[in-house]
């Protein structure tokens, strides 16, 4: 038994409890079984590989041993970004040479320097081994309508090009000892204002562009099996219109190997409904949390008690329409995590991805000034390394739901906790509980028979993991 909680423990193994009355009554049912889990991890972006190379060896070493090794959090799923995002240094393309339709100037050389030799060092590290999924924010401007970094469309004229693209990727990294599990289409196809690297798709320009231009040319290529996941955008009504246009053109359909979705559109709200609706209407495909972060803020520094206190504030806070402002109230760092990652897994989605892995004490390098937090920050000018309580909170899931587990079935008498639980494929079952309640609560969980009494800190997060 593991907790981490707001009183100071840290992914803490417990071996004694304090006393509570009125024990939650929990069971937990294997025959229930749900979807397979992919995995569970955060990001390589250029602005995480940039700040390990600033730091000193050790801490650089540590770091990644604390996401990738055996006595860390043991990430299984990844993302990265194809050309620039704004967690970048500054805007750049792996395709830089305008009117270049056959991609002949392509080059990675951009990503020599910092996030290669970061995907390559986590994989040294890693045991297991871990899956990458790559987004683009961005084609190159000169393949847009407007000619910008920012917003606008592909020109129908090059969506070879562009398909030829994804294929060329795959191909460099491939020739560097990295093989690509997945690509998403474009991150956040609807856009974001403008603000940074984005480029805009409808469901219907997405399915055109996969159908004839991107899937063929990936087939064609020798790389029909790399998993293939449309939309990448918040969970909200639009998944709904998203899903139903991909899943419904069979053409588009048969490369479609998921639906990628992010956590923006509400601080607390699951969107339970519309994850299931996505489940029910493709349910042999993925459906794969690629991105969550806590936006808008500049990190917190040293002070694991911000993460635990409800002053976080999202983009929605300010900027939100009137008639979703209610989605985004202040809230609790590791509760929004917490609970995402319970409530998402609950309602069918088998890879949960965190954004950046590091960030400075601004919450960048970013060059558009998008402020984000990490569960890792680092100060590089001193040299110092600050594992937040998010880095905790992340590590309850990633370390002990391990790719291939199945969901399993539970049920509870007191609905103010939350819980998820998995049968990995060694035959342990992991149950992660969260209690946001400031009181202790007693728990008698049920298993085939066997009851375990214990109980659970006020302010906690707690993962039990039980022998096959």
């Amino acid at each position: 038994m593991f907790e981490t909680s707001k009183s100071g423990n840290q992914l803490t193994e417990l071996t004694e409890f304090r006393q509570a009355e009125n024990a939650v009554q929990i069971s937990i049912l294997p025959d229930e079984k749900f979807q397979e889990i992919t995995g569970i991890g955060g990001s390589f972006t250029e602005a995480s590989a940039y700040l390990l190379n600033q730091l000193s060896e050790e801490n650089r070493n540590d770091i990644l041993e604390a996401y990738f090794g055996e006595s860390g959090a043991k990430y299984s799923l990844t993302r990265t970004h194809m050309n620039s995002s704004d967690f970048s240094l500054g805007n750049y393309s792996y395709a830089p040479v305008e009117g270049d339709t056959e991609l002949e100037h392509f080059s990675i050389e951009e990503d020599r320097d910092d996030l290669i030799p970061m995907i390559k060092d986590a994989m040294a590290i890693s045991k297991d081994g871990f899956k990458i999924i790559s987004s683009p924010w961005t084609a190159p401007p000169w393949m847009k309508d407007n000619n910008d970094w920012k917003g606008g469309k592909l020109l129908p004229e090059y969506y070879d090009t562009w398909g030829l693209f994804f294929s060329k990727y795959l191909t460099a990294y491939k020739e560097e000892g990295i093989d690509i599990w997945g690509i998403t289409v474009e991150n956040e196809p609807l856009g974001n204002d403008s603000n940074w690297e984005s480029m805009h798709f409808t469901p219907e320009e997405q399915n055109e562009f996969v159908k004839n231009h991107l899937g063929p040319q990936l087939e064609n290529d020798g790389y029909a099996d790399i998993k293939l996941l449309g939309y990448d955008q918040n969970r909200h009504e639009e998944l709904i219109e998203w899903v139903d246009a991909m899943y419904d053109d069979e053409e588009a359909a048969k490369y479609y190997d998921g639906t990628a979705v992010h956590w923006y559109a509400s601080t607390f709200k699951i969107f339970s409904d519309e994850l299931q609706y996505a489940h029910q209407k493709a349910p042999d495909k993925h459906l794969i949390q690629t991105e969550g972060t806590v936006d808008a803020e500049v990190p917190a520094w040293k002070d694991d008690e911000w993460y635990w206190s409800k002053e976080a504030t999202d983009w929605g806070w300010d900027w939100a329409p009137d008639d979703r402002k209610h989605l985004h109230p202040k809230y609790v760092p590791v509760y929004r995590y917490a609970r995402d990652m319970i409530g998402t897994l609950n309602n069918w989605v088998d890879g949960w991805i965190d954004w950046n892995m590091v960030l400075d004490r601004q919450g960048g390098p970013n060059w558009a000034e998008n402020w984000c937090v990490a569960p890792v920050i680092v100060d590089p000018e001193q040299d110092e390394v600050y594992y937040t309580p998010l880095y905790y909170t992340m590590a309850h899931f990633s370390k002990y739901i391990r790719p291939g587990a199945t969901r399993i079935g539970h049920t509870q008498s007191d609905d103010e906790l939350m819980l998820t639980a998995v049968q990995n494929p060694d035959g342990t079952i992991a149950v992660v509980i969260l209690n946001q309640t400031e009181e202790a609560r007693g728990i008698e969980l049920d298993l085939n028979g066997q009851v375990y009494a214990f109980s659970i800190d006020g302010s906690a997060l707690q993962t039990i993991l039980i022998s096959g």
